[in-house]
């Protein structure tokens, strides 16, 4: 059973969705009353239902959550619908605040999103296994070819057996020059092929067919309801992945996307960000500062905070705070501390070894010109000097620079300015946070951070 494109999907999903949504929502009324009782059936909580469903409609409607490719990765569809359900909730926390309902609890708020994402979770994953089982029993398939023979096209060919759980059945390549045995006939006798083998996709490897027959088979697939996809060899470059932007009617392809170069992806982290930092200002700072101020001030003359200027987020020059942990000097914005560094005051060394010093950088995060994690921010001079002698160093400030990074949680901290292997080995591991980011390996890193705290770190000083 040859299947292009289930026509009711997108409906299918949303009424699942709904489903899971109303049913979180009565767990979250249970948990909090222990019964399914009238208790909650105030005004305040009719308009918070009916804004939980209504919003969740118009953000589906607009985002299409839904409309993914069979070949999508799940982690890649989970994020999709994690953004909505970000939204959704921003959404709805606006409208409580906006209409006053301070009556609806917090807890039932906690709780139906704790429920509803794992809940959506759960049906997402366990949908899109289901799916690929049915098509690998041979349903709901697509009839596809391959214009052009040659490496890339054998390439193609192998991706669609060895994967059958994708659903697409391989019928044959088309090529002018090629005699071997899997070519079914030239391209010129790919129409009435595609039209008697009902073939819904072709594939057009570029490097073995002519642009011209491509512009004019794009045209005729629009008419047959056969969609036309190109293929180009990109598998030389070292980027993980490819994106296509369009300048005008211009195709644009870019072979180094990082992650949070994704708008969504960025959204995420900066949501995450101000919770962070704008939580550690409030319960922390607000009684910590006045507390280090003071006791700072007793030891020492100078100011309570030390402001440097790091480079940032593409190389741009920001102002960096900490909690001032040595003597006032005019070697602070080009020497490094060192073991044993008299600069240091006996507070200093404590709140180093603590990284309490480092704790003001949580308004940079909050200001936005920081993150929680990312790659630590260097001196503007050592950023000059080690992007003369450090391959690819300056590919760590295509991100925010980080209070902690992934470098620090695996031990490259502190001294580096007479140690080129350990600069080295802090720029492989950002360069590999800046490739690999996720909002899960942010709390990895920052769990990581905080256990090498409470162990100690012999390079704290």
């Amino acid at each position: 059973m040859s299947v292009g494109k289930t026509k009711y999907l997108g409906a299918i999903n949303l009424a699942i969705d709904l489903f899971i949504l109303n049913i979180s929502f009565l767990i979250s009324v249970w948990l909090k009353f222990d019964q399914l009782s009238p208790r909650w059936a105030q005004e305040s909580y009719e308009v918070f239902w009916f804004g939980l469903n209504t919003i969740w409609i118009i953000l589906s409607l607009i985002i299409k959550p839904y409309s993914f490719s069979r070949t999508k990765r799940v982690i890649g569809v989970l994020r999709q619908y994690f953004f909505v359900l970000l939204l959704h909730a921003m959404s709805i926390s606006t409208l409580l605040v906006f209409v006053k309902f301070t009556d609806v609890s917090r807890e039932i708020l906690v709780n139906l999103y704790l429920s509803f994402a794992f809940l959506l979770s759960i049906t997402k994953v366990v949908g899109i296994y289901l799916m690929r089982m049915y098509r690998r029993q041979g349903f709901s398939y697509k009839n596809v070819a391959v214009l052009g023979y040659g490496p890339l096209a054998v390439e193609v060919r192998k991706f669609f057996r060895v994967h059958p759980e994708y659903g697409f059945r391989f019928l044959g390549f088309f090529d002018d020059h090629s005699k071997e045995m899997y070519v079914e006939g030239q391209i010129k006798d790919f129409k009435d092929f595609a039209i008697n083998k009902d073939v819904n996709e072709v594939y057009c490897c570029i490097p073995y067919v002519d642009y011209e027959l491509i512009r004019e088979l794009i045209d005729w697939g629009e008419s047959h309801m056969i969609k036309v996809k190109l293929i180009t060899d990109f598998r030389g470059f070292a980027s993980k992945g490819i994106t296509l932007d369009r300048y005008d009617e211009i195709p644009v392809l870019d072979v180094s996307p990082v992650p949070l170069d994704d708008q969504q992806n960025q959204l995420v982290k900066r949501v995450f960000d101000t919770a962070f930092s704008f939580s550690v200002i409030v319960l922390l700072m607000s009684w910590l500062t006045p507390l280090m101020a003071l006791i700072i001030k007793i030891e020492s003359k100078g100011p309570v905070f030390f402001k440097q200027k790091r480079t940032g987020k593409d190389g741009k020059a920001f102002w960096c705070y900490k909690f001032r942990s040595m003597a006032v000097n005019t070697d602070s914005d080009a020497k490094q501390a060192t073991k044993g560094d008299m600069r240091i005051t006996k507070v200093g060394a404590f709140i180093r070894k603590t990284s309490i010093d480092e704790l003001p950088q949580f308004f940079n995060v909050f200001l936005g010109n920081m993150s929680v994690v990312g790659p630590r921010p260097h001196m503007l001079r050592h950023t000059e000097e080690y992007t003369k002698v450090v391959e690819k160093f300056m590919s760590r400030h295509l991100v925010k620079p980080g209070i902690t990074g992934l470098a620090q949680a695996r031990g490259y901290r502190g001294e580096t300015e007479n140690d080129d292997y350990a600069m080295k080995g802090r720029v492989k591991l950002d360069r590999f946070y800046v490739n690999n980011w996720s909002l899960w390996f942010d709390v990895q890193i920052i769990i990581d951070t905080v256990m090498g705290i409470v162990n100690g770190d012999e390079k704290a000083y």
